[in-house]
């Protein structure tokens, strides 16, 4: 709950996506090293850029571990999206990763609190509620993401950081658009058969 307010609270800062920007010197640290006045060297984050990086890097954590417990699915469009979920997050998390010690910026070691609570209930399901569950974390956890990126679009001062985040926003909302149409085949099978069919 304590991240989902911190990024409910972030979607409502006013310097979000309609102030879209590469180098926002709001919020830079005083101790920030500057090439002249005004202009900070490189890979000088703000304080945006650093929790974006801890939130992101967190969620992204999540997105490997959950899509590897996924591979216990007996349903093949979840499996199928849980590969996906480990490959591309892994790539995000190594970049980020990258950037982060650029930017000599700390990430979390392992899962927070919230994502290992969601853990531990996955591993307890089987069958259809367990791709239920994923599939509707899953979502969750997707629009939380979209929400994260469009602010460090705005809001972050390290373009590299930026980039990274304008970069991955479209294969995160392709996760998204294909955990909800998963979604509404497995609360309505009826659509999966006719999908089945279009395909014959």
């Amino acid at each position: 709950m304590r991240l989902l307010a911190t990024v409910v609270g972030l979607a409502l800062l006013p310097a979000a996506t309609a102030f879209a920007q590469f180098g926002n010197p709001a919020g830079m640290a005083p101790d920030t090293m500057k090439e002249s006045p005004g202009k900070p060297m490189p890979h000088q984050t703000n304080y945006q850029d650093r929790l974006f990086a801890q939130l992101t890097a967190a969620g992204g954590l999540a997105e490997v571990r959950f899509g590897e417990l996924a591979g216990k699915s007996e349903n093949a469009a979840v499996k199928d999206f849980a590969r996906r979920m480990v490959d591309d997050h892994q790539r995000a998390n190594d970049r980020l990763k990258s950037l982060a010690e650029a930017a000599k910026m700390p990430l979390p070691p392992g899962l927070d609190a919230e994502h290992e609570e969601m853990r531990t209930r996955l591993e307890k399901l089987t069958g259809v509620e367990f791709d239920l569950a994923y599939i509707s974390g899953q979502i969750v956890e997707h629009q939380k993401t979209v929400q994260l990126l469009e602010w460090e679009i705005g809001s972050g001062q390290d373009p590299d950081v930026q980039h990274f985040a304008s970069d991955i926003l479209p294969a995160v909302l392709e996760h998204l658009r294909m955990a909800r149409d998963i979604r509404s085949k497995l609360v309505n099978p009826a659509l999966a058969d006719a999908s089945g069919q279009s395909k014959k």
